[in-house]
């Protein structure tokens, strides 16, 4: 592709970023903002039911690790 070819792609995809506008969803964002409902189960499937001193085990090991670097 030729530069100008490219700067032309270049500048309407730029375009089509900066004029671009989803439609938002203000009552999903009002329910996130305000807090999590009771339906709301938020879960890591990295850590299968971990104690929180087991993950500050973890995060200990992790750091020292990283420390060592």
């Amino acid at each position: 592709m030729g530069r100008g070819r490219q700067k032309a792609k270049q500048t309407k995809v730029a375009r089509a970023l900066k004029y671009y506008s989803p439609e938002t969803n203000y009552s999903a964002l009002e329910q996130e903002l305000t807090g999590h409902s009771h339906t709301d189960v938020v879960t890591d499937s990295r850590h299968g039911g971990e104690s929180a001193d087991e993950l500050e085990s973890l995060d200990q090991r992790y750091n020292e690790w990283s420390d060592d670097r």
